[in-house]
């Protein structure tokens, strides 16, 4: 059983670890507040950016762009798979790992080879001891915040792996950011262009477009925007990644804290049980031995 000096010494370790949460979860919500707000003036962009070169590679005569090519199969894949660098923040990860593996079972038959691109330390961690096929590794991609410039380097690697030949299919598994409180693991195709523009495309409601006189040229402005279009995907999809990190985090310390709070309740009613026992066990020595004496 327990001594008093063990239960008092237990009940100042989880209020350390309380104060410890506590904090973490508070600068969780400062930098979900900040990415938050990264996120939203993002998204539009992406979204206007995805309409203009799906127009541009929908009314493309002629030649095509080697990033719309789609090719026959039997293709190679390669995921682009994106974690946290740091623990604490529930299932995120998890969730992240299982989307990849029942994407790669469900489709095993439908590729010739698969690959994976990792981003993030857990990810790392976790697929060193998988027997699979690990391309390429970056780890603390935003060491103080998101930067445009940093992801320019990922977006260059798969550029270059699809257009060498050396992959013909690119996808994204990341978590997309709904609510603070919903995060859901999402899988979504990068490469070839084309193929993603059209199902968004089909999805979209009709809009009224005009006819414009290009000039350039469509091919010299595709030629253009298509690389700055696989940077800007990226960017926002680690911004989303991120602030499903950052909300994860503040929900996961937020029940520790309260499970912290429970757990010294429970202590300290155990502490004062077991001090009354002792106290009553001393009493009734004091009048067993006044007993005797008499």
């Amino acid at each position: 059983m327990a001594t008093l000096k063990d239960i008092q010494r237990r009940i100042q370790s989880v209020k350390k670890t309380a104060q410890i949460t506590k904090a973490m979860q508070m600068v969780a919500a400062a930098r979900l507040r900040r990415l938050q707000e990264a996120l939203e003036n993002t998204r539009p962009y992406a979204d206007k950016m995805n309409q203009v070169v799906g127009q541009l590679a929908g009314q493309l005569e002629g030649g095509t762009h080697p990033l719309l090519e789609e090719r026959p199969g039997p293709r190679k894949l390669e995921l682009l798979v994106v974690s946290s660098d740091r623990g604490l923040c529930g299932g995120l990860n998890t969730n992240v790992f299982r989307k990849t593996r029942d994407f790669m079972t469900d489709n095993q038959d439908a590729y010739e080879s698969m690959s994976l691109y990792l981003i993030g330390q857990k990810a790392k961690d976790f697929y060193k001891r998988r027997d699979l096929t690990v391309r390429e590794v970056r780890t603390h991609l935003f060491p103080s915040g998101p930067q445009f410039d940093a992801i320019r380097p990922v977006a260059k690697d798969l550029v270059g792996s699809f257009l060498s030949g050396e992959t013909d299919e690119v996808g994204v598994v990341f978590t997309q950011f709904l609510s603070v409180m919903t995060q859901r693991a999402t899988y979504i195709p990068l490469l070839p262009l084309k193929k993603r523009e059209a199902e968004e495309q089909e999805e979209a409601e009709p809009e009224v477009t005009g006819d414009y006189i290009y000039e350039p040229s469509q091919e010299a402005l595709l030629e253009k925007l298509l690389p700055r279009y696989v940077e800007v995907q990226l960017f926002w999809i680690m911004l989303e990644a991120m602030t499903s990190e950052f909300a994860a985090r503040m929900t996961a310390m937020d029940s520790a804290t309260s499970n912290a709070k429970e757990m010294i309740e429970r202590l300290t009613l155990t502490f004062n049980r077991a001090r009354q026992a002792a106290i009553t066990k001393e009493l009734m020595d004091i009048v067993n031995g006044a007993e005797a004496l008499a």
